[in-house]
């Protein structure tokens, strides 16, 4: 693709995704978990939330010179940009094991200087809801916290693709629920780290079912677990 075309795509992206998001009424719990642990441990830390729940968060976090991890993909052209737009410092790789390990050394020497990285551990292509294990090496290799959260927002719109993404419509309820901070051993052996993956799939699946709640007072408790969807 063109790179004028890149640059347009992007900039019209930009003024949708900022003007819904500055109309939102948003409820954001715990959001001082990142900054109380980075100043704690004098280093950084990992934000994990779901693929098809970024809308919110990416722009929340604009401008703050947070890390984002990027697809190699041809896609990943035209996020690059678009989170140069926002302020984002991006490295190219994802939260499959195989992308993780090619940017872990940037990522893991940026992490322990105290920089922060937000990603989304079932992208850039799922499965739905499944946290690759590169989530947890890289907090392994560079011994920062995770921090899981659960995004919601309503009235919505759910996009028919493989994460069924959401986007809020203009003047929506929005909430972003942070836990927190997931220490994560080192030298883990893979069964051990399937089992972290797990876990961390889990608890932001808990966290989302609260954001749900608070955007939607109505909804009744369930029980949503790896693969599933809300």
């Amino acid at each position: 693709m063109k790179r004028w075309k890149i640059r347009l795509i992007t900039l019209t992206a930009y003024c949708i995704a900022t003007f819904v998001y500055n109309t939102l009424r948003l409820k954001i719990v715990n959001e001082e978990a990142i900054e109380d642990e980075r100043a704690k441990s004098g280093r950084g830390v990992l934000l994990a939330s779901w693929h098809g729940r970024s809308f919110i968060p990416i722009v929340r976090f604009a401008n703050r010179r947070y890390w984002a991890m990027i697809s190699t993909s041809r896609d990943g052209e035209l996020q690059n940009d678009l989170f140069g737009r926002l302020g984002y410092q991006t490295v190219r790789g994802s939260t499959s094991a195989r992308g993780a390990v090619v940017a872990a050394l940037t990522m893991s020497k940026e992490l322990r200087k105290g920089g922060v990285l937000a990603l989304t551990p079932d992208g850039p292509r799922g499965p739905l809801r499944h946290v690759h294990g590169g989530v947890i090496f890289l907090a392994e290799k560079s011994g920062c916290k995770v921090i899981p959260a659960g995004i919601s927002a309503w009235p919505r719109v759910t996009c028919k693709t493989w994460d069924s993404y959401i986007i809020p419509v203009p003047f929506a309820k929005g909430a972003m629920v942070f836990g927190e901070p997931i220490e994560v051993p080192s030298k883990l052996n893979e069964e051990e780290r399937d089992a972290w993956c797990v876990k961390l799939a889990d608890t932001i699946n808990s966290l989302e079912i609260e954001a749900e709640r608070l955007v939607r007072p109505s909804t009744q408790p369930s029980t949503v677990r790896s693969g599933a969807q809300i």
